[in-house]
């Protein structure tokens, strides 16, 4: 059984005006609060942020199609050197929601979204066209250096940044031996 879709919530649409008539259409500019979790461990869209949705609704045969863009502004971090990272992101979307009345043929995708009633919900075509158009591995820079892998200093702060080479600890009690300011006699 599927929970009931509350009417008030953000990104809970009603499609009533459609009147289920194929050809019908509107256009809808939303700004709604984003969800929690959406986006990806690193990168993401804060909660409660504002996330702007252009839509057109239209009514087809089977039922709703929703086409869309959502614009939201992305924090997170540098998959390489751990800064800030502050950018945008523009994800585009197309989806559509059989009509819950509908008879489902037993090859029928499970996963299908569908209507309740007159109303679609968006949370999960929006949560799914964000986290897949953000960056696999998001990155401050593309050319970011990343951290020193023995010490952690930011590569970009300093580019120069170098550490003596390791004495294998095999041949350390020889590194005593070798003093290149004495000269050894003939």
């Amino acid at each position: 059984m599927t929970a009931h879709l509350d009417p008030r919530a953000p990104l809970v649409l009603d499609t009533y005006e459609l009147g289920r008539r194929p050809g019908s259409q509107r256009e809808v500019t939303l700004t709604v609060p984003a969800p929690a979790d959406l986006g990806i461990e690193l990168l993401g869209v804060p909660e409660g942020a504002e996330v702007e949705l252009d839509l057109r609704i239209e009514a087809v045969m089977e039922g709703v199609l929703v086409t869309g863009a959502a614009y939201a502004d992305l924090e997170g971090e540098c998959a390489r050197c751990l800064e800030p990272i502050h950018d945008e992101i523009e994800a585009r979307f197309q989806e559509l929601y059989v009509y819950d009345d509908e008879e489902r043929a037993a090859d029928d995708d499970e996963e299908e979204l569908r209507t309740e009633g007159d109303l679609v919900d968006l949370e999960p075509v929006l949560r799914d066209a964000v986290v897949l158009a953000l960056p696999f591995q998001p990155l401050c820079q593309d050319d970011c250096p990343g951290l020193c892998i023995e010490c952690g200093a930011r590569l970009a702060d300093d580019p120069d940044h170098t550490h003596e080479a390791p004495i294998d600890p095999r041949w350390a009690g020889l590194a005593g031996l070798h003093d290149p300011s004495s000269k050894t006699e003939d």
